[in-house]
């Protein structure tokens, strides 16, 4: 009898055991997954919701710099947008750009892209995609032009093209000083040569 209650006793504990088993595995560890699933979910949307807000603060709209140098030429950029390169936060990456040149021994001289790179410190520029260059009745076209206030200089080049009211040129590089207006133009190639005709 005694052996009986013993085996009766295991049997209920082993049943109890397997029923607590069935229950905790089945319902309270999945609520506790779909918790932890649920508090990952959360953490990464607040991760990227961070990195969003990061990563928007680095961009500038209606991007205005004015800078003059001690000759009295005066330099102003103009852009839709800008975006701070986060590795040198001297420059900054512009959209749809206007540059102008006042200069104080001569009339201003407007350059357009759609891109740009703009050092803060130096002033110096990079124009590039459909620059678009205009100094009284002359028109430079080219993909890329390098402006620098330092070297009081201007590097038009790729695919350039200048027409004035005589003249359409075809070259690889235009180089001009801002303050002689000292003008070179060149192709890479010493076999090749720099296309010129009148517009006659």
């Amino acid at each position: 009898m005694f052996e009986n209650k013993i085996v009766k006793i295991v049997s209920l504990s082993v049943l109890f055991l397997i029923i607590f088993a069935v229950v905790y595995f089945k319902y309270i560890k999945k609520s506790e997954k779909i918790k932890v699933i649920s508090e990952q979910t959360e953490q990464t949307e607040q991760t990227e919701q961070t990195e969003e807000t990061v990563y928007s603060s680095n961009i500038i709209t209606d991007v205005k710099y004015t800078s003059k140098d001690s000759r009295g030429n005066e330099y102003i950029i103009t852009a839709l947008k800008g975006e701070v390169d986060y590795s040198n936060p001297d420059i900054i990456y512009l959209t749809k750009v206007i540059g102008l040149i006042k200069l104080s021994n001569s009339d201003n001289i407007t350059i357009n892209s759609d891109f740009g790179k703009y050092n803060t410190n130096n002033f110096d520029t990079v124009f590039s995609k459909n620059v678009r260059i205009k100094y009284l009745d002359n028109n430079i076209v080219g993909e890329y032009v390098d402006f620098s206030i330092d070297r009081n200089s201007m590097i038009i080049s790729k695919n350039v093209s200048y027409t004035n009211l005589e003249n359409i040129l075809k070259a690889d590089v235009i180089e001009m000083n801002l303050d002689t207006k000292d003008t070179k133009i060149f192709m890479y190639e010493d076999k090749k040569k720099v296309n010129i005709k009148s517009k006659d």
